[in-house]
């Protein structure tokens, strides 16, 4: 009898684990608008008169445009607000310093979630980095160097939020579900970039851009403390979660218990190919989402030659498709497993693959439609959305290969995806700064190349079963 109960499956949308999903999903919107909010206040921070002689926009993004007619934009974002004289080489150092600071915590972070807990790490980061955003306007007064420091430090404290969302998930996801509660979760990464592009700028038109980071940064602080008063780190502990919910979670988990551990099997995991598939597929999928994320409101301005302010609201159209897709495609891949349409290892291969392809499809395409301003939109509002597909497939592997090591190997995948994103951002500098058409041109095949070697690596390679470095080491007693 209770067997039956216990293996009964729980509310769904009326539950805890879906609730944790929202709260997870405004979690990821604070951080990505916090992390976007200087990209946007920027345009208005720095001195036009000191813009000349920019020959490549590697880091600027919106800020060519504001090159392009810089009467017009301080026109706009003339609001009696601080304004510096930080050179573009300066303003990329700024901007990749928080991409340096997450890299510098991911792995260690991932770790030691899985010992002290999630729920501290995560909310830790996330009222540190809230807390440096509210700080950053008074730190660009006192100097450059303040506020890369401020950036390096906010970018660790995200580290440490990003990935200790997987230890949390691990118990409370059932695998059934995981789909579902995680591509609920991540995409609050995506409307938070369609919302911060939609109204940072008339924020900074409006109020001046510090309140840019006040304002997000508040909402951080929020997001905080709803975070430490709802999270648990598991369903056993949590005092208000039903026992149906908490029976049928732990049920479903059962072969997956996580219990504490001292060391980590490196060794076993270098060796491991599975792992270096999902490694690839972070590496590829990164490669192109940080270009995208990067230099869409510079493509868009320079193609398609639009102003700053429709720029900046064309721009944040694909991360609404983002968004959609992400939540959709995990709806459609636990759909075909509760269904038993599909095998695990077919749905997350499946997944990849087209997150892999699809955007690689619309990239090669790009250029050879420029000249269609509708064409080209449609395909840039594709690329991220047929891109978030991945979110179902490969992103969430580690879930099913090692459990147990999760937020770990989440720090060391994602890792390899900055480390992606800092070679690509560098590359397309590169390529566009030498000629724009052709320069735009190898930039879209050479991302299609990078992503068909990751899609094909993954295809080949990838796994679903529980490595045997990652299983319960269980002693029997003669």
């Amino acid at each position: 009898m209770d067997k039956k109960t216990s293996s009964r499956k729980g509310p769904e949308f009326c539950s805890l684990r879906y609730g944790l999903a929202l709260i997870m999903h405004f979690s990821n919107f604070t951080m990505i608008t916090q992390r976007v909010s200087l990209s946007i206040a920027i345009i208005a921070m720095v001195n036009s008169t000191q813009q000349h002689g920019l020959s490549n926009a590697s880091t600027e993004g919106p800020l060519v445009d504001t090159l392009n007619n810089p009467s017009r934009s301080m026109k706009e974002f003339n609001t009696g607000a601080s304004v510096y004289e930080w050179s573009p080489e300066t303003q990329g150092i700024i901007f990749s310093s928080i991409s340096y600071g997450i890299i510098v915590t991911l792995i260690p972070s991932g770790y030691l979630a899985g010992i002290l807990g999630a729920k501290q790490m995560l909310g830790a980061g996330l009222l540190i980095s809230s807390l440096l955003t509210l700080f950053t306007p008074l730190a660009a007064d006192f100097g450059v160097i303040l506020v890369i420091v401020i950036r390096t430090i906010q970018g660790m404290a995200q580290g440490m939020a990003w990935t200790g969302q997987f230890t949390i998930w691990a118990k409370w996801a059932p695998p059934l579900e995981r789909s579902k509660l995680t591509s609920i979760a991540g995409s609050g990464a995506a409307f938070g970039s369609f919302i911060i592009l939609c109204v940072g700028g008339l924020i900074s038109q409006a109020l001046g851009w510090p309140f840019i980071f006040y304002i997000f940064g508040s909402i951080g602080c929020v997001c905080c403390l709803l975070w430490f008063t709802v999270i648990y780190d598991d369903p056993m502990h949590h005092p208000c979660i039903s026992v149906q919910e908490k029976d049928y979670i732990v049920a479903s988990l059962a072969q997956q218990s996580s219990s504490p551990r001292r060391s980590v099997p490196i060794k076993a995991m270098v060796r491991c190919l599975p792992l270096w598939a999902i490694f690839t597929g972070f590496f590829s999928h990164f490669w192109l989402c940080t270009i995208i994320i990067t230099y869409l409101p510079t493509y868009i301005s320079s193609v398609l030659h639009v102003n700053i302010r429709d720029s900046g609201v064309l721009s944040s159209l694909p991360f609404i498709a983002a968004s959609s897709c992400t939540i959709l495609g995990g709806q459609l891949a636990d759909f075909l497993l509760s269904r038993n349409l599909l095998r695990l290892i077919t749905v997350r291969k499946l997944f990849s693959s087209l997150g892999l392809l699809l955007p690689s499809l619309c990239a090669v395409a790009l250029p050879f439609v420029a000249s269609s301003y509708v064409t080209t939109i449609i395909l840039l509002i594709l690329i991220p959305g047929t891109s978030n597909l991945c979110d179902s497939g490969f992103i969430i592997n580690t879930l099913d290969v090692a459990p147990r090591y999760a937020s770990f190997l989440m720090g060391i995948s994602r890792g390899f995806g900055l480390i992606a994103g800092i070679i690509s951002s560098t590359a397309t500098g590169f390529l566009i700064s030498q000629d724009s058409v052709s320069g735009w041109r190898n930039v879209f095949f050479l991302s299609a190349a990078v992503n068909m070697f990751g899609m094909f690596f993954y295809i080949t390679f990838g796994q679903v079963e529980i490595q045997d470095w990652a299983r319960e080491k269980t002693l029997t007693r003669l």
